[in-house]
């Protein structure tokens, strides 16, 4: 198990102890069952932190966060109710386990309610290394964000406003049990520095952003490495232009790809292919991607920002393949997604874990400036907007900008125009993803270049 936030490194902002979480969690699930429950299932967190912005040089805020929450499901049979509080007395913990069983009482029974089957729970549980505390005050963290807007600035000249730079520390921790075997909990954390400069005046201005964020602050990159290098991607973007519509090959920037990746694990996940609203219903087994495109998905990576020694509900999680040479081997699911699926659990209540996406074809000199000579002619992304990703049909259409690229080279800045497409095609068209892999949220992925798409411009 990671460290228990009883001991002396791990009280950082936190008020309650791993063993009074487990009592509380023990005395919710006697009381359902002493109503008359036939499962039940509790889970004890808490959540504190600290977040410092500030702009042009000047503090803008400071919030500290804390935040704690009693969460309580009940089962009567194929009936399910669940309800929380944020008062962890005893009379608030009976009335709420009394709210969820009144409402699992007055629910229709649902074929696959119910708690996971004992021989999928979790019963080894891996330390990850997920807990970092950050005892920063607020002075510090407005001198780490000062510096970090201030490295922005010095860049250039043409660097003369800004959006604002911000610190935030956040750890949280957890206990969950229920009545089919499970225990078991964790504390986490995670630490943000971001900076958003603006390069040129008026109608010419240029934004960008970067950020750093890690479970360990010792891991963080520094402050003026940030600003800076978020300053050289506003000041690149000065003097974009749009371009006439056209179709093209497309390299999307390795953050941008995660989002694509993104898109790919909601079509596979439980939810969206039980209710019949996916364009890859029925994908299992099927030719996605190209052979040479593999998908792997490790729970257990050391400090992984996707690590856990088990998912939301207390099932085992487990490293696999969930594309190999371009077939998909696996969906995301949870016990009751598997279920309406009539196929088997695999760990994913609360989503995907670390996910990274690989070409066999890829060597490792495949860094950006390789990629735009594959690229050729065509588009560089570098940023998207909207939400113009339909899963049920597939369709994709985003606003965008980033780079024109002619014969391998980066001619100039592009904005204002429009990237469509059909996400399934789009996979079958992967040509190549780089060596420069990036790591975004719980998704590691390099560049990725699509063989064509519709470029909608002037």
């Amino acid at each position: 198990m990671n460290q228990h936030p009883d001991s002396p490194a791990a009280a950082s902002g936190f008020h309650h102890s791993r063993a009074f979480f487990e009592e509380l969690a023990d005395a919710a699930i006697a009381h359902a069952l002493r109503l008359g429950a036939t499962d039940a299932g509790a889970e004890v967190s808490e959540s504190a932190g600290l977040s410092v912005g500030v702009r042009m040089g000047a503090l803008e805020n400071i919030e500290h966060n804390h935040d704690k929450s009693l969460g309580v499901t009940v089962y009567i049979g194929q009936r399910r109710g669940n309800a929380s509080t944020s008062d962890f007395s005893r009379a608030s913990l009976e009335q709420t386990v009394q709210a969820a069983y009144d409402i699992a009482r007055f629910t229709a029974e649902d074929p696959a309610a119910g708690l996971p089957d004992e021989a999928d729970i979790a019963r080894q549980h891996q330390e990850l290394d997920l807990f970092h505390p950050w005892p920063i005050t607020a002075d510090e963290a407005l001198k780490i964000a000062l510096a970090c807007e201030r490295a922005a600035f010095a860049t250039d000249r043409r660097i003369a406003n800004s959006e604002g730079a911000g610190v935030s520390a956040q750890q949280g921790h957890f206990f969950a049990a229920h009545t089919h075997g499970f225990r078991g909990g964790y504390a986490s954390s995670r630490h943000t520095l971001s900076v958003a400069p603006i390069a040129g005046k008026g109608e010419h201005m240029q934004r960008d952003a970067w950020f750093s964020s890690m479970r360990n602050p010792r891991e963080l990159a520094a402050p003026e490495a940030v600003g800076r290098y978020a300053a050289e991607r506003a000041l690149s973007r000065l003097g974009a232009r749009k371009i006439a519509t056209t179709e093209c090959p497309v390299l999307f920037e390795s953050p941008l790809a995660a989002g694509l990746l993104g898109s790919f694990v909601q079509a596979v996940s439980g939810g969206a292919l039980y209710r019949q609203s996916s364009f890859l219903i029925d994908s299992l087994g099927q030719q996605i991607f190209p052979e040479h495109i593999d998908l792997r998905e490790d729970p257990f990576i050391r400090g992984g920002k996707g690590s856990a020694p088990f998912d939301n509900e207390g099932v085992r999680v487990a490293a696999r393949d969930v594309v190999r040479a371009g077939r998909v081997q696996g969906y995301f699911l949870s016990t009751y997604s598997a279920r309406k699926l009539g196929l088997p659990v695999t760990g994913n209540a609360g989503g995907s874990h670390n996910l990274n996406l690989t070409s066999r074809l890829t060597s490792s000199g495949d860094d950006l400036p390789a990629m735009l000579r594959k690229l050729g002619t065509g588009l560089f992304v570098t940023d998207l907007m909207g939400q113009g990703v339909n899963l049920v049909t597939g369709d994709y259409s985003r606003g965008a900008c980033g780079f024109w690229v002619e014969g391998g080279q980066i001619a100039y800045p592009v904005q204002e125009i429009t990237i469509a497409g059909n996400l399934r095609p789009m996979f079958a068209a992967i040509r190549a993803i780089g060596a420069d892999a990036y790591t975004y949220g719980a998704k590691t992925t390099g560049s990725v270049l699509i063989e064509g798409m519709k470029v909608g411009g002037s």
